[in-house]
């Protein structure tokens, strides 16, 4: 047996042996340094009518209220007030989350373990206090632990991707947990959804099986009066929204946007987020001597002041799932510029009116592509309609009901 397989059965075997023994004692009652709260607005808990559906989202555990989070709120707040008849929806919190929405229309749980087997065991609770249709669970490794303090209970359980499993099997942890669910877990799920048809294809290629699939786009809020009416009519304003991190490869922006300055002085750059690579931004920043045509702004919440104020949006990411800051960036009638990253660029930007997609790695190809911009924005600004009109495609109330259909499949 290889030297990952017996790391994994050691870790797999301690974790079941302490939920078996768990499991005997008292798993009704969990006490101590666990905390559990639960509130629930606008829903009950009563009896089902015929055919309703109980269906549990679980958020990540994270800190900031972003992509993923504010996905799962939009699409269950949308469930929730348009399909109540059909689901009664839940969703667990395991952390506080910086710029949560208030008042959601779905029931939410709150949960605050105290380290991973707490988590397993406040998911077991959770998840055993209702007959549940389905558990939808985001990504493949919490899916596992999901998955696993859950044995025994006859539940089903749907895996939600929204990165790219193969940058995600990145260390030691990850990739047993990957193999876990390889040999242990997949089975368990009734089905996949992914937010790209290439995502779901790697997927399929990662972990081979005959679980059925299903894609469901992101839902794309709308803003009101984006007109993008606020630009600088002397400059040619770029701008980039999203976390500050390799995976969203601020810094191949910066270096192409250097040499686009030298050529087009007129080009001005606004970088949107915040994060933990805000340091390494700035130096960069510094470095190149482009701090007079680089703004670093912060709009946590509502991007929208910066986007309807720029011109072109550019995206430089390494990887994604699919990409919300680019069917934003298209509400406001921008055009896009991308890296033909994995996965989700290259499934939105199918035409050239939409956007132009450059290589991987940025370059002089990302520099061109700026270039090209600049000098005919006037004839570009003339598809801002189609712009508009193609990601609509996208809105809240369109996708809230392909996920209402996938969840009716799912819970079967």
């Amino acid at each position: 047996m290889r030297i990952l397989e017996r790391l994994l059965l050691r870790h797999f075997l301690s974790i079941r042996d302490v939920l078996l023994l768990y499991y005997t004692t008292l798993i009704d009652q969990i006490k101590g340094t666990a905390r559990m709260d639960t509130y629930q607005v606008n829903a009950g808990t009563t009896r089902l009518s015929p055919g309703r559906r109980r269906v549990l989202y679980i958020q990540p555990g994270t800190a900031v209220f972003a992509g993923i989070e504010r996905v799962v709120d939009t699409v269950c707040a949308g469930l929730a007030e348009r399909f109540s008849g059909e689901f009664e929806i839940d969703v667990l919190y395991t952390t506080g989350h910086d710029y949560r929405p208030p008042c959601p229309k779905y029931n939410v749980i709150e949960v605050r373990p105290r380290g991973r087997l707490q988590l397993m065991l406040m998911f077991r609770k959770v998840i055993k206090s209702k007959d549940y249709d389905l558990v939808v669970v985001p990504q493949i490794e919490p899916a596992v632990i999901a998955m696993a303090s859950c044995l025994g209970l006859p539940r089903k359980f749907a895996i939600h991707l929204h990165g790219n499993p193969r940058r995600e099997k990145s260390h030691l942890k990850a990739r047993i947990l990957f193999l876990l669910m390889r040999r242990y877990f997949l089975h368990r799920a009734s089905y996949v959804f992914g937010t790209s048809s290439k995502q779901l294809a790697s997927f399929q290629e990662m972990f081979p099986s005959k679980i059925p699939q299903k894609w469901l786009p992101n839902p794309v809020r709308r803003f009101e009066g984006a007109d993008n009416g606020n630009r600088d009519p002397e400059h040619v304003t770029f701008v980039n929204v999203g976390r500050f991190s390799f995976q969203k490869g601020q810094d191949i922006l910066l270096e192409a946007f250097a040499e686009l300055v030298k050529q087009r002085p007129q080009a001005r750059l606004k970088m949107v987020g915040h994060g933990i690579g805000d340091r390494d931004l700035r130096k960069q920043i510094q470095r190149l001597s482009i701090e007079a045509v680089v703004q670093v702004e912060r709009h946590p919440i509502d991007p929208q002041p910066a986007l309807a104020a720029s011109d072109v949006y550019v995206s430089t990411s390494r990887w994604e799932g699919w990409s919300l800051a680019i069917c934003e960036a298209l509400r406001f009638g921008l055009p896009v510029i991308s890296t033909d990253c994995e996965f989700g660029p290259s499934e939105i930007l199918i035409e050239d009116r939409l956007g132009r997609l450059v290589s991987k790695t940025g370059g002089s190809s990302l520099v061109d592509a700026m270039i090209y911009y600049c000098d005919n924005l006037d004839a570009e600004k003339q598809h801002d309609h189609f712009r508009k009109d193609y990601v609509d495609r996208f809105s809240e109330e369109k996708i809230v009901k392909i996920h209402a259909e996938a969840l009716l499949l799912a819970s079967k």
